[in-house]
């Protein structure tokens, strides 16, 4: 008997295998499927052939096969790598926290991500403790340092591969941190001191990005700072005490504040009365001299 027709049944599509005189073999060129076989069960595709000779005898085998199993097992691998997205910080973001939340999304529609490939980089050390959730083709992650980050300029890189073992770029980006309060020194007026007149000059020194003053529950006023130090005058609302805050903020909006209480006295002292005992007094002799006075 001779063999009539060799088929391979491959992710649903059947084909008709062609004798190959040279080869002593049925072969046929098939296009891949364009999908990774990693999702699939055992991350394969299963082959089935079948054979049939010109009695009609037929036999099949299929990846299940004793013998043959393993040679009917098509593992297909896509090329495309993951998408790496940070979607927090922004790049040249500008954050008063020392302990920013990093979050990221890893993507694959393929293969899928392979989550133990999911690597991020902080200052290129590597970080571990990364929280991962199920997202749509892939991993959203976040991650809170435990330790402060210093002030100054971070970088974060983020990595990652799928299940075929592509490999994605690296994706960073470099953000600043300013948790820092900002100095602030005011050296006049005192604290608790008087005044006869509304019109008060105040001084003092700081390094944050903007500088106010604040007369009791008033509007704030802005003053200028020139290479750390400033000067103006401010007006007293009201007799008796006044509260006056000084706030410097920073560029990242931490501020810092300095409250005077400041004493305003427009009016003078009243004489009551003088009185001098003894009066008239001996001379040499001393004598009292009083005086009643009101403020």
């Amino acid at each position: 008997m001779a063999v009539k027709t060799v088929k391979a049944i491959i992710n649903g599509q059947t084909y008709t295998l062609s004798w190959n005189s040279e080869t002593n073999r049925y072969e046929t060129t098939i296009t891949a499927p364009e999908k990774s076989s990693y999702p699939e069960e055992g991350h394969y595709y299963p082959v089935t052939v079948k054979a049939t000779d010109d009695a009609g005898n037929e036999v099949t085998v299929d990846d299940k096969h004793e013998t043959l199993g393993s040679s009917l097992q098509l593992r297909v691998k896509e090329k495309v790598a993951p998408v790496c997205v940070i979607t927090a910080p922004t790049s040249g973001q500008l954050t008063s926290n020392g302990k920013p939340e990093i979050t990221f999304t890893v993507t694959d529609n393929d293969s899928g991500v392979n989550s133990d490939s999911i690597k991020l980089l902080i200052d290129n050390e590597e970080v571990s403790g990364i929280s991962k959730s199920d997202i749509e083709d892939g991993y959203s992650c976040s991650y809170t340092p435990g330790t402060a980050l210093e002030d100054g300029e971070h970088t974060i890189s983020v990595s990652a591969s799928d299940n075929d073992g592509n490999a994605a770029s690296a994706v960073s980006l470099t953000f600043r941190v300013l948790a820092t309060a900002p100095d602030l020194s005011i050296t006049e007026p005192a604290n608790n001191s008087y005044h006869k007149t509304a019109q008060v000059s105040f001084a003092g020194t700081t390094n944050g990005a903007t500088l106010t003053v604040q007369v009791g529950s008033g509007n704030a006023q802005s003053v200028p700072v020139l290479e750390g130090a400033f000067s103006g005058t401010l007006t007293l609302t009201a007799e008796g005490a006044n509260t006056v805050t000084f706030r410097a903020v920073s560029e990242s909006g931490v501020e810092t504040t300095v409250t005077r209480t400041l004493y305003l006295d427009t009016h003078a002292p009243v004489i009551q009365s003088v009185t001098i005992t003894p009066n008239p007094v001996d001379a040499g002799a001393t004598y009292v001299i009083a005086v009643e006075v009101t403020d």
